[in-house]
């Protein structure tokens, strides 16, 4: 079973920095694309950044410039610079990894538990 497990997130201040990680365990044979969604209260989850194994990245429009994101196949993890953030940044973010799922013979998604991201103005 494969399980991912975030860090990082916590409060900041408006204009501040936080990075957060996600680390994969578990059976892992093939990995194919990794990213962050966030999920602010009353809204749906949304897309932030995501990543190939290649190291193509796709970010959301209000991500852009201020965000970055990495990922180290070697270790199946996954990070997320955040500068610049704002109070409208603030939501649970949780990671989510693609992987082939032997079991199941096909791609299969799997989501982190989530970390707080609090930014205050």
């Amino acid at each position: 079973q494969v399980q991912l497990v975030e860090s990082g997130g916590g409060l900041v201040q408006a204009g501040g920095s936080l990075r957060l990680s996600c680390a994969a365990s578990g059976s892992i044979f093939s990995v194919g694309s990794m990213g962050w969604y966030r999920q602010a209260p009353g809204k749906q989850r949304e897309l932030v950044a995501t990543i190939t194994s290649g190291g193509v990245t796709n970010f959301a429009d209000s991500v852009k410039g201020r965000f970055t994101i990495s990922r180290d196949n070697a270790k199946n993890t996954v990070h997320l610079q955040m500068n610049s953030l704002k109070p409208e940044d603030t939501a649970v973010y949780y990671c989510k990894m693609r992987h082939w799922d032997r079991d199941r013979a096909t791609w299969y998604d799997v989501w982190g538990q989530g970390t707080q991201v609090t930014v205050s103005s």
